[in-house]
């Protein structure tokens, strides 16, 4: 079958954030095998029917924001066909910039003739659907894809500074955080020499007033003589650039923006020379904020995070690698392409009502809560880690079942444990529906208690949002792998990544998420192959041993499970593993009432892949 013809459409001017983030985006994924991506350089709408005529693409990926192409963000695009004559219609998706959660959830496509709103102003829907590199992102809008950030790839061949240097650069806009950096430096040095780069910008600083101005502030600044500062203007390409950072002991970006920014792609080039970094608590790091130990300037020193290394950041640059990102981008097309060619099928509800059935299985914070929700209050718990918070297992003079039925007697087990947990997560366990926790319970005591079964064990966490037992296993510095449609992938797309390493994850738990899966045997492959030797899986469901298709069930489930299903079905396509204990599932009389109508139990599901 022949490729799809892609064309990939940026603005001209080089010396350009957009601009170079754009070109660095179509360098790695023009070796898609799947789709045959063109670049090209259009400054009007002349210039872009003119490239359409010449290259007849299927689809056309805009590097847009509406100060670089302003001519086709003043009103509202018109439709773009391969030929007067054929009259096929363009797939046109633009990639967003300034990407918040506000603006990803009010994206809407062209064929809404809609508008979305980004601070006082209003942009026109000028696309069907839109790409954002923000991997923080919750994807609740169908409209919105999301990739990870791209890191290049380069070989750091200069050797660590022996004199403290500090190296940051950016064009010369405001609250770059330059003056900062000086100030922080002499802080904490005696000796240091701090290194800038700060570059005219073709948008906004064309004449390098700013970039000047920002320099010779600087300059005042230094008052140490052991201080010396080194600034350039020079525009520096890709790898004039890398080289600039490598040289330096660290990378320090102190950003002043706190709200309504999208995300810095000066982190990406950092990331790439394998040098340590530090950064402000601006939104615009909120995907690397997370790091521990802390990379914030607010809470560690420059000299900590030094020494720290950069350790940290190594399952990052493994995620975010240019295989990674050509494989989200086929995704991405693949899956437009369905959306776009059938519209019958979008307005009879069957994706929408696909998207709404995981939208509901994974908890999105909206009306469309799934019954693990007990409230729609809006309150948030705080994700960072405490090691000062600990977690006392269920005392193991008690009976402890790994296969069983999670009923009362499991709740009364479990209570201190769902005690512990109410304690760190109020607001997240608040939301759920009480009898219900006693699987989240069940799943933290489990796999916490079989991580001493393993040395440095690697973790991976099935339907991870608002998951309690990850978040707590998080909280207490636990190493845990995240994956959820609403956050990133499916489990069965998880699995396809370049860089998902099969046979490699010591423990994968998932709570109450297999039973909405349409393909539950395929979910259970896919659990079965990234296991590593001697791993276990930890898995709950919904249970009825008398329920078969056709009987009463909660719409946001698939099936309920029975013993045939555990014992048997499931088990069959796990080849090298066996139940952890001998399973107890007997349950004439399921303890769950749902709504008033629905009458289930809870099971758990524990296995072991030989090693």
């Amino acid at each position: 079958m022949a490729r799809r013809n892609i064309l990939f459409v940026s603005h001209s001017k080089k010396q350009c954030g957009v601009y170079q983030f754009g070109k660095s985006v179509f360098e790695v994924i023009q070796s898609s095998q799947k789709y045959k991506i063109d670049w090209v350089e259009c400054d009007s709408l002349g210039m872009l029917k003119k490239a359409i005529g010449q290259y007849s693409p299927d689809a056309i990926i805009y590097n847009f924001h509406p100060s670089t192409m302003p001519w086709l963000s003043t009103k509202l695009a018109p439709r773009l066909y391969k030929s007067n004559i054929s009259g096929i219609e363009i797939m046109q998706i633009g990639i967003i910039h300034e990407i918040t959660q506000q603006i990803s959830d009010g994206a809407t496509n062209y064929r809404n003739l809609l508008v979305l709103q980004k601070g006082s102003k209003l942009i026109n829907a000028l696309f069907d659907f839109y790409i954002a590199a923000d991997p923080t992102l919750l994807l609740k809008n169908p409209s919105v894809y999301k990739t990870g950030r791209l890191i290049a790839n380069y070989k750091n061949k200069f050797s660590y500074p022996e004199i403290p240097t500090i190296g940051s650069y950016g064009f010369g806009t405001p609250n770059k955080g330059f003056e900062r950096i000086v100030l922080k430096v002499q802080e904490e040095f005696d000796e240091a020499i701090i290194r800038f780069n700060i570059p005219f910008a073709e948008f906004g600083d064309k004449d390098g007033a700013r970039a000047l101005s920002i320099a010779e502030n600087c300059r005042k600044l230094v008052k140490k003589p052991g201080i010396a500062l080194q600034i350039s203007h020079d525009f520096l390409d890709k790898n004039e650039l890398l080289d600039f950072l490598a040289k330096n002991s660290i990378n320090v970006f102190l950003y002043e923006d706190t709200s309504g920014r999208g995300l810095s792609s000066a982190i990406d080039n950092a990331l790439a020379v394998q040098r340590p970094i530090c950064v402000s608590e601006s939104t615009m790091f909120r995907h690397v904020l997370n790091q521990l130990p802390s990379i914030s300037a607010d809470q560690q020193s420059i000299q900590r995070i030094i020494e720290s290394g950069f350790d940290v950041f190594e399952p990052l640059v493994n995620s975010w690698n240019q295989a990674n990102l050509t494989w989200e981008y086929e995704r991405i097309l693949d899956s437009a392409f369905v959306k776009f060619e059938n519209p019958s099928k979008v307005k009879m509800g069957i994706i929408r009502t696909f998207q709404s059935f995981f939208n509901r299985l994974f908890s999105i914070p909206d009306k469309s809560f799934t019954w693990l929700r007990n409230t729609n209050t809006i309150a948030y718990d705080s994700l960072e880690s405490d090691l000062s918070i600990t977690y006392n297992q269920v005392d193991d003079s008690k009976h402890i079942q790994f296969n069983r039925i999670l009923d009362n007697d499991a709740r009364s087990l479990y209570a201190d444990t769902i005690k512990q947990m109410t304690s760190v997560f109020p607001n997240t366990m608040g939301k759920k529906i009480a009898e219900a926790n006693v699987q989240q319970a069940f799943v933290l005591d489990t796999v916490y208690r079989n991580l001493k079964n393993y040395e440095n064990p690697k973790l991976l966490c099935v339907g991870c949002y608002e998951d309690t037992a990850s978040m707590y296993l998080r909280k207490i510095g636990v190493h845990v792998e995240e994956i959820d449609p609403l956050i990133n992938y499916y489990l069965q797309e998880f699995a396809e990544k370049p860089s998902t390493l099969l046979n490699s994850y010591d423990i994968v738990f998932s709570t109450s998420v297999i039973e909405h899966d349409p393909d539950d045997e395929s979910f259970i492959k896919c659990i079965y192959d990234l296991l590593s030797p001697g791993g276990t899986a930890v898995i709950t469901c919904d249970y009825n041993d008398q329920w078969s298709p056709g009987k009463l069930k909660p719409e946001v489930d698939a099936r309920l499970y029975t013993q045939y299903d555990l014992k048997e079905r499931l088990i069959r396509l796990m080849p090298d593993c066996q139940f952890l204990d001998t399973p107890n599932w007997d349950c004439p009389n399921p303890d769950f009432l749902f709504l008033g109508k629905y009458r289930y139990a809870f099971a758990s599901f524990v296995v072991k892949k030989k090693s």
